[in-house]
């Protein structure tokens, strides 16, 4: 299980959440939803040890946590609304430096077949800054399904993808889910069938 207890974030003299406690048990995933600057980044980066706890507490199977420490760090897969990419490096470099520092070993080819799951994987030797949006998101979600790591925070997955992609995506969250991950994501339209958290709702 995992929970958040009593978060809070200001900025400046505004308060963006307080009070914010909510669960995500093994199978759940949960759509954080709310207006643009209403605080989901910054909860995101919280959680992922990014920004520092304003108040509050992170806890994993009834542990309290160190959102900056290692062992957290190495139960999250982070997705970002803006892909972190070298851009003189290639698709290749870019995704094997990534496992590398997530402490993941895997072969080329194994890589390569999930890249191709992706439609990237023909790009494998491209710079990356002569990707396409849709490019360079769908090579940071292959990169994340790769990490297999529990927790999956995702902010705005969904943005520059094409329907099929999109459809790919809801796949991979619905097979992370069945084999017990949890999946916390930020997305500016409604989801049908899928448990909401308001944000607004703490502020």
């Amino acid at each position: 299980m995992f929970e958040t207890i009593d978060l809070g974030c200001r900025k400046g003299r505004r308060t963006l959440f307080s009070g914010l406690g909510f669960s995500l048990g093994a199978g759940e995933v949960l759509h954080l939803a709310g207006s643009n600057g209403c605080g989901k980044t910054s909860l995101l980066r919280q959680i992922a040890g990014f920004a520092p706890l304003q108040s509050g507490q992170l806890r994993w199977q009834g542990q309290a946590v160190d959102a900056r420490s290692h062992a957290w760090r190495a139960r999250l897969a982070w997705c970002t609304h803006q892909p972190a990419l070298k851009d003189a490096l290639s698709v290749g470099e870019n995704i094997r430096t990534s496992l590398r520092l997530a402490g993941v070993q895997l072969d080329d080819a194994a890589i390569r077949e999930t890249l191709a799951q992706w439609q990237v994987a023909e790009q494998w030797s491209l710079a990356a800054r002569l990707l396409s949006q849709g490019q360079r998101r769908r090579l940071a979600l292959a990169s994340l399904t790769l990490l297999a790591r529990p927790l999956w925070l995702l902010d705005e997955p969904f943005n520059a993808l094409d329907d099929t992609a999109c459809r790919q995506l809801w796949q991979a969250i619905h097979r992370h889910a069945a084999a017990g991950g949890r999946v916390l994501f930020t997305h500016h339209a409604a989801v049908a069938g899928v448990r909401v958290l308001a944000l607004e709702d703490f502020a």
